[in-house]
């Protein structure tokens, strides 16, 4: 018997698409889309009264459609509904070799993580699934959820991301806006600048994704980059979209420049060769008029690994100076 492949839980996340679980049309439409990851969603974008023929509908598009080169998530609702169990032991025990994660909305607690972890298990042990494959995306969507954001980020080894909800978490603060990831009028400053620190601190510290959530303005897609960009300058591994025209933007707002793609690369073919025998086992060395060292390359690796994760190829070469 082989053994299972290692689980990738740094997927390419720059795009998450959502798509309502109860629309075939929308669901068809989205396995054509370049988005990173698609999730299908039996939350929000589901009446009540749909969300039981939904979750069949879910199960029968990740089991038949293709969705070669995405992640497969489905956003079930959330623990405080009477409908959460059911979305996830259809879903599961139904497609769960199609699925890649189970997105969990509204978390306000490291037990409500550890509640989904549990019945995941138990559905992959009862089905003969691989245990543990099936990851986990929390998100965080009030003041209670952020306090505990740290606790949530080290609940289940399941966990891959943590999600930044707008909507919900401005009404849960009473934020002065009807605009979701606007800026609030009358505040001068970034008002959401705490909050996405504090998300991207508690995912980094354990090594997950911290992913932004949507903008509602679906046709503005200027606005769309900017908000975006507000997030991948922090750091940041991607949006959420919710219409076509924000996928290839979000592709290219969380993807490094040509440029920096090439110097990262550079900065890490240097810092091999300067630090091996050939090169002088140097600890820091010039590359052109910049002195890299051990830093240098940290941060390399991290424009490198999302320049790799998103196809980019490189365009120079470093060459070895001649002795």
């Amino acid at each position: 018997m082989t053994a299972p492949s290692p689980i990738n839980r740094l997927r390419p996340r720059r795009s998450c698409l959502a798509v309502p679980g109860s629309n075939p049309r929308f669901l068809e439409k989205a396995q054509g889309l370049p988005a990173d990851q698609v999730f299908l969603d039996l939350e929000d974008a589901c009446a009540p009264l749909a969300k039981p023929e939904a979750r069949h509908t879910v199960v029968k598009y990740l089991n038949e459609g293709d969705w070669t080169g995405k992640t497969r998530v489905v956003r079930v609702n959330d623990w405080t509904t009477e409908w959460t169990y059911r979305d996830v032991v259809t879903v599961v025990e139904g497609a769960g070799p199609n699925l890649d994660c189970v997105m969990l909305p509204k978390v306000q607690s490291a037990e409500q993580v550890v509640a989904l972890d549990l019945l995941l298990t138990q559905i992959e042990k009862t089905m003969g699934f691989e245990v543990g494959r099936i990851g986990i995306e929390a998100q965080i969507e009030n003041a209670q959820g952020l306090n505990h954001v740290n606790e949530i980020a080290q609940a289940s080894p399941r966990l891959e991301t943590i999600i930044f909800g707008p909507a919900d978490f401005m009404a849960s603060i009473n934020m002065k806006s009807l605009v979701v990831g606007e800026q609030p009028p009358g505040y001068p400053a970034d008002a959401y600048h705490y909050i996405l620190m504090k998300i991207l601190m508690a995912a980094r510290a354990n090594d997950l994704q911290a992913i932004d959530g949507p903008y509602l303005q679906i046709r503005h897609v200027d606005g769309f980059r900017e908000v975006a960009g507000r997030a991948a300058a922090l750091g940041f591994d991607g949006k959420w979209v919710l219409h076509p025209g924000q996928v290839e933007a979000a592709n290219e707002v969380f993807s490094p420049s040509q440029e920096d793609y090439d110097h990262a690369e550079l900065i890490l073919d240097a810092y091999e060769y300067y630090t091996s025998e050939a090169g002088g086992k140097k600890g820091s060395a010039m590359l052109g008029d910049e002195m890299i060292d051990e830093a240098s390359r940290k941060m390399a690796l991290v424009i490198a690994g999302k320049g790799r994760a998103a196809g980019m190829i490189r365009t120079s070469r470093f060459e070895a100076p001649e002795a």
